[in-house]
């Protein structure tokens, strides 16, 4: 979901792209190249104009949310500014959050973006939780965890998350002499990342000619990192990513993968990884809901169809977004109520529906548009069912203010490295160096 710079490539990645949910779109989390913004001049004779501040595509336009919310308020009129990239989008918020000036009546954040949020700029937003029918027990813990403070203010709601899942190529699998039944596949691996690389070396030995088992280690890593109770800050807001056992043995893992030769070579979301997608290089990839439209828009038509889904080996989050009210809105009222709104059950299962954007809501995986959702990409599997289960396993993870830069640090600064025939104590090595460098500035 993004080409931005590599300190937020792999959490918040825009997809404006058509997947077979229903020949709906299926976006991200966040950015792309480009940018836009719609109309935000008045509503006209009579309503109040709520503005929307947001990155990439959520999809609530596109759902159809907005139309749906003024025909039941003839009162209020929404507009969106949107900034496709979130690399842009947020150091503008950030500015006019510590400024307390031109920030919109809604402000979208970033999963990677909001412990910072939190931390800085709690101040600045308004306490949802207070709002009448906003309950917390209405979303995952974990998701509702995110976004509150220390003296428990809520800042932020929930729209969004990225369970965790596997996608693979039958095809390939059935050449290489695995299994093709996503029960089966599921089975290869469950509860070990390890057991993945396992089922990769089996692959290895009958791969078809010119491809890897997974599309870069930069995924995978991300992908094991995803499900960790710790990784990168402790509970108590520390730096441990050096120091955790964790994230060093998720590192050499996917290092391993690379030495092997079990991984490609890519980057992921930039020209060169979206070339090993169109030319059918790669058997698995790690596979959030939202990586399904970028699989389909990167894919060449017969690709259509011959990828499916199997569960993760553990349970993880990659992506989500939330909806915050400045304190300082010109319609701070009538904006926390379309942020309740647009964040209920019912609305969540509908911007699935549409946009592939899976529910923070529990409620919501209940009603058919999302326990009865298919993809026509991975053959019509059950995948409203698979990230459901995925989700309600998702361990609270701490996450902090610069969690961005140190996944991205170890990624693309370091086990990327090894597949360029740099040792993984090298690349640990590096990337450790990198990270800490950005950490200081």
């Amino acid at each position: 979901m993004r080409a931005r710079t590599r300190t937020a490539s792999r959490k918040a990645v825009v997809l404006a792209a058509v997947v077979s949910l229903g020949g709906a779109l299926l976006a991200g989390c966040a950015d792309d190249s480009g940018g836009g913004s719609d109309d935000t001049s008045g509503g006209g004779s009579g309503r109040t104009t709520i503005s929307m501040g947001l990155f990439g595509t959520q999809g609530f336009k596109e759902a159809g949310l907005y139309a749906e919310y003024e025909k039941l308020h003839p009162d209020i009129k929404i507009t969106e500014n949107v900034t496709e990239r979130n690399e842009n989008y947020y150091p503008a918020l950030v500015n006019h959050l510590t400024t307390n000036s031109g920030l919109q009546d809604v402000q979208a954040v970033e999963v990677g973006n909001i412990a910072e949020v939190v931390q800085t700029q709690a101040s600045k937003l308004e306490d949802l939780s207070k709002l009448s029918g906003v309950n917390k027990s209405s979303w995952l813990a974990w998701k509702w965890q995110q976004a509150m403070t220390k003296d428990g203010q809520t800042i932020g709601l929930g729209t969004d998350i990225g369970p965790m899942a596997i996608c693979y190529r039958k095809d390939l699998f059935q050449q290489a002499g695995l299994p093709t039944d996503r029960d089966a596949v599921g089975k290869l691996w469950a509860g070990d990342w390890s057991k993945l690389v396992t089922a990769g070396e089996q692959y290895k030995k009958k791969a078809p000619a010119g491809t890897y088992f997974m599309d870069s280690p930069g995924g995978l890593l991300s992908a094991i990192l995803s499900g960790l109770k710790e990784k990168f800050y402790d509970s108590s807001g520390n730096v441990v990513y050096k120091s955790n056992p964790a994230v060093k043995a998720g590192f050499d893992l996917a290092a391993k993968a690379a030495q092997e030769g079990l991984v490609g070579s890519e980057t992921q979301f930039q020209p060169s990884w979206n070339q090993t997608i169109a030319n059918n290089k790669f058997a698995t990839m790690a596979c959030p809901p939202w990586m399904l439209g970028y699989l389909k828009a990167q894919s060449k038509p017969d690709a259509v169809g011959k990828w499916d889904v199997a569960a993760a080996p553990q349970a993880g989050n990659w992506g989500g977004t939330f909806l915050t009210v400045p304190k300082s809105g010109k319609h701070v009222k009538e904006a926390e109520q379309l942020v309740a709104w647009l964040t209920a059950p019912a609305q969540q299962a509908k911007l699935f529906s549409v946009q592939g954007s899976f529910p923070s809501a529990p409620a919501a995986y209940d009603l058919p548009q999302v326990k009865d959702a298919k993809n026509a990409m991975t053959a019509d599997s059950p995948i409203g069912t698979i990230f459901a289960d995925a989700a309600k396993a998702i361990p609270l993870q701490p996450i902090g203010p610069k969690d961005q830069i140190i996944g991205a640090g170890l990624g693309d600064n370091g086990v990327i490295l090894v597949t360029k025939g740099t040792s993984p104590e090298e690349a640990w090595k590096t990337a450790t160096k990198t990270i800490d460098n950005n950490l200081e500035k």
